[in-house]
């Protein structure tokens, strides 16, 4: 048995989505082999390679690779597909504009967003926001799967020794065309890596005072920034902060939730942090039953302590 793990990358390097994937990978059983479709992506194809548990790595190099377009990856996927009794990616927004289009044209189904590895054919993922867990059986003879990164730790990046083996790249189909990218740049870390996130809720009540109250905190513990979508859907955060069953789904060692109730779509991009602390002045907010801390106050006067104490 054999499984395929299509990597996350910059053609630098490898993103940490990818290391999670290859720890569910491992779990599967059988060797596991890295696809890297990039442009110029050497150093991408030799951080895979240095991933412990990876045994072989697959380097396709094209300038239709560029850009990661979902039609050519998968493209390039289906082309070595006969030899995988597994195909496995992060559950991101790349992983999920990919899957489904193997998985269609292989005619399987696909298993999304799994949490745990049972046995090579039966996994765990959340259904219902997270309140329930399913276990679900493949019985196709190629499973394609999606991994929840939030529920794997990642493999260790160095210690591994993989050939990279170069593989030749399918032709470019033109189905999809890049155009430009719009990418908000920020100097605080990516909130699906962060380890440490600070978040807030509709009851900043305004852009203004989102920025006022929760910016200092976050200056002080070197955090991202994370909103819920209450404060998003009134104009206080932009989308890509976020989180939540429509948002990001993070695991942070630290999230620290201040005027957020805690509703189910919230907790369910969250509630895997290491450690959680709330503030809320409600002592009936939800955010309570999974904070490892919780402190009922008024944020506008505990978050500014809390920074003059930090």
């Amino acid at each position: 048995m054999t499984i395929l793990v299509i990597a996350e990358h910059d053609h630098a390097g490898i993103k940490p989505s990818t290391l999670n994937t290859v720890t569910a990978a491992v779990a599967c059983g059988g060797d596991v082999h890295v696809l890297v479709a990039g442009h110029n992506a050497g150093g991408a194809a030799q951080a895979a390679a240095a991933v412990a548990g990876v045994a072989k790595v697959l380097h396709a190099d094209a300038p239709g690779f560029a850009h990661g377009l979902a039609e050519v990856v998968a493209a390039q996927a289906l082309a070595i597909a006969g030899s995988y009794s597994h195909i496995l990616l992060p559950a991101t927004a790349s992983g999920k504009n990919i899957a489904p289009r193997i998985a269609a044209k292989l005619d399987v189904g696909q298993i999304s967003d799994i949490t745990r590895v049972i046995s090579p054919d039966t996994f765990e993922r959340p259904i219902y926001a997270g309140n329930a867990i399913a276990t679900v059986q493949g019985t196709d003879k190629v499973q394609v799967i999606t991994v929840r990164t939030t529920g794997f730790d990642p493999a260790a990046a160095t210690g591994g020794s993989a050939a990279v083996e170069s593989v030749e790249p399918v032709a470019d189909s033109g189905a999809s065309q890049w155009l430009s990218a719009e990418i908000a740049k920020s100097d605080r870390p990516e909130l699906t890596a962060a380890k440490v996130i600070v978040s807030g809720g509709r009851a900043l009540g305004s852009a203004e005072k989102f920025n006022e109250v929760m910016t200092p905190l976050a200056d002080k513990l070197g955090a991202a920034m994370g909103a819920s979508r209450a404060a998003v859907d009134a104009g206080y955060a932009p989308n890509d902060w976020q989180v939540g069953q429509t948002g990001k789904i993070v695991a942070p060692q630290l999230y620290v939730a201040a005027g957020i109730s805690g509703a189910i779509q919230h907790l369910a991009g969250m509630k895997d942090s290491k450690v959680i602390v709330a503030i809320n002045k409600d002592p009936e907010a939800p955010i309570f039953s999974v904070a490892d801390y919780g402190l009922e106050a008024d944020l506008f006067t505990a978050v500014p302590e809390l920074v003059k104490a930090l």
